[in-house]
């Protein structure tokens, strides 16, 4: 009951807040003007939508944990500083390696707080046995959140995708954190789950607002947090791939775009009409089909890793490496790895 009232109340206050934050987009001049072939939306949209989302998970948090564990301290003040340097580049632009060292920064405020990922299980070992990551825990920490920061900012290229997808992502991690005891995460993806939802109705299909790099950003952030201290932190009992199953969608998406990029010998910076979502486009689906096809899509991964977690390690890694096989070759057969548009 307590994380229904964290998701009910996350769900509440984004319904409240995007319309202020709307006006204050407009009011500021924070708004998308479509510049090329690439944006779906032909008319201005204002963006800055995240500060709704950040508003609603952290207020809800504020209500119902006040802080009190320095793992939520820590996704707050790392949250902050991602928010803000998103916000900065909504309205007047940044350069990706500013970007980029704000994330590595608010990675290690993250780490400071404990949030890293300290083993892995060992595929070839006894059921439980790990591999203890020792110094190599910071760069593989960081990789991942940064990673997982830009996936969902990656694919935040159409109206509700990027809310709904995280949606479904932060209800599986959650759930797999409170089965395993790890309370303090899983309020932190319920209320995430709740202003997603929240924020969805003004986001969807056609959109009245972006939640911007200022959402996405911030959104991606919380989500790698949410999959280290929630989920890999139980690596001995759960498979390693679980949290990667559950963030599919941006994870391959991202994944599959590089590989394209570097085929073709473009910059992997470089942006293309390549991703999931366009290539659904592209069969003839409409905006809001694509979205729900995705929306499906994220919620069979979350299901299927949540499955996972019910046999032991050895057993969910090798149902996993075939989940991750199968997603290949089905991204191979509709053309992720084409170059061609």
């Amino acid at each position: 009951m307590n994380y229904l009232k964290v998701f009910i109340c996350a769900f509440v206050l984004a319904m409240l807040m995007t319309p202020f934050v709307r006006k204050f987009a407009i009011g500021i001049g924070a708004v998308d003007i479509p510049k090329d072939s690439r944006r779906m939306h032909k008319e201005p949209i204002p963006s800055l939508g995240g500060l709704a989302l950040y508003f609603a998970i952290f207020f809800t948090l504020f209500i119902f944990s006040k802080f009190t564990t320095k793992e939520i301290l820590h996704v707050f003040i790392g949250s902050t500083l991602i928010l803000i340097s998103g916000a900065i580049d909504d309205v007047k632009s940044i350069t990706p390696m500013q970007k980029l060292i704000v994330q590595i920064i608010a990675a290690i405020i993250l780490i400071r707080g404990d949030i890293k990922i300290s083993f892995v299980t060992n595929p070839f070992g006894q059921e439980g046995s790990i591999w203890s990551l020792g110094f190599l825990s910071y760069p593989a920490s960081i990789i991942w959140i940064v990673g997982i920061t830009n996936a969902i900012n990656l694919i935040d290229g159409m109206d509700g995708l990027a809310a709904g997808v995280s949606m479904m992502a932060a209800i599986s991690l959650g759930y797999v954190a409170y089965i395993f005891g790890y309370g303090h995460m899983a309020i932190i993806a319920f209320a995430l789950a709740g202003a997603c939802l929240g924020f969805l109705p003004y986001n969807f299909h056609p959109a009245k607002i972006f939640m911007g790099d200022t959402g996405a950003l911030t959104l991606g952030f919380i989500l790698s947090a949410i999959s280290i201290e929630g989920v890999m932190k139980s690596v001995a009992t759960v498979a390693m791939a679980v949290p990667i199953i559950i963030l599919g969608i941006p994870i391959f998406d991202t994944l599959f775009a590089i590989i394209r990029r570097k085929l073709s010998g473009k910059s992997i910076t470089s942006a293309d009409k390549g991703h999931l979502h366009h290539r659904l486009l592209a069969k003839g689906n409409s905006q809001p089909k694509t979205v729900i096809i995705l929306y499906i899509i994220s919620a069979l991964f979350g299901a299927m890793a949540i499955m996972i977690t019910k046999y032991n390690s050895k057993t969910g890694n090798i149902l996993a490496l075939i989940i991750i096989i199968i997603t290949i070759a089905i991204a191979k057969k509709i053309g992720m790895f084409n170059s061609k548009n």
